[in-house]
């Protein structure tokens, strides 16, 4: 069965990667001010480890980390379905398949079965659902410096630096954007909170541990 699991975990390693491609591979640097890039990529090597892990029976990714990287892949494809629409984004196409279904749903979906099916349970202790939200406010930090110092470095058209439209500052006013963000800051909070339930109610064994 570990073999299968490893297969599994190097497939979705492949999706995250293959689907950021363009910007590690083709050079397009403002890439990487996407949260959906910057998700994939590190869902992609955390990945590559846990498939490693698992094939030769080694340590395995921290809870903490899988848990919210977990949290943030799945955070990606529903903003992508629900709020921006996966199929209006642009994309290029790795063995046929769209790169922008690579990383806003396969991945996603693949990442769940993998927690749901895979990963040990009952290891994620209360607080990961707060300290799992450091990263957003890091890459809202990100954005915004960037922005600033970069005014005109896209990726958007025309030059803007924000990546998304419910961050840009230039349009919105600090009063707006601070409402958004808290806005999203609820949200993920209780997706989070959602997996932590989960993960305490589902067994501790699973079909790998079992095996």
């Amino acid at each position: 069965m570990r073999y299968l699991v490893a297969i599994y975990r190097f497939l979705i390693a492949f999706f995250c990667l293959a689907g950021t491609h363009e910007a590690w591979l083709l050079g397009i640097g403002n890439k990487w001010v996407y949260f959906t890039f910057q998700t994939n990529m590190a869902l992609g090597l955390v990945m590559l480890w846990a498939g490693a892990a698992t094939l030769l029976k080694g340590i395995q990714p921290p809870a903490w980390l899988k848990g919210c990287l977990t949290l943030y892949i799945l955070i990606t494809g529903l903003v992508a379905m629900v709020v921006l629409g996966i199929n209006s984004s642009p994309y290029l196409l790795v063995m046929g398949i769209r790169t922008t279904y690579m990383i806003h749903a396969i991945a996603p979906v693949m990442a769940l079965v993998d927690f749901l099916l895979f990963d040990p349970h009952r290891r994620f202790k209360w607080h990961y659902v707060l300290t799992w939200l450091i990263y957003f406010p890091l890459y809202l930090a990100f954005v915004l410096v960037r922005a600033a110092i970069w005014p005109h470095s896209g990726p958007e058209p025309g030059g803007n630096p924000y990546p998304y439209a419910f961050i840009d500052l230039s349009r919105l006013g600090w009063g707006q954007m601070t409402v958004n963000i808290a806005e999203y800051l609820v949200v993920f909070f209780v997706l989070g909170l959602v997996l932590f339930l989960i993960d305490r109610i589902l067994p501790a064994r699973t079909v790998l541990t079992a095996s």
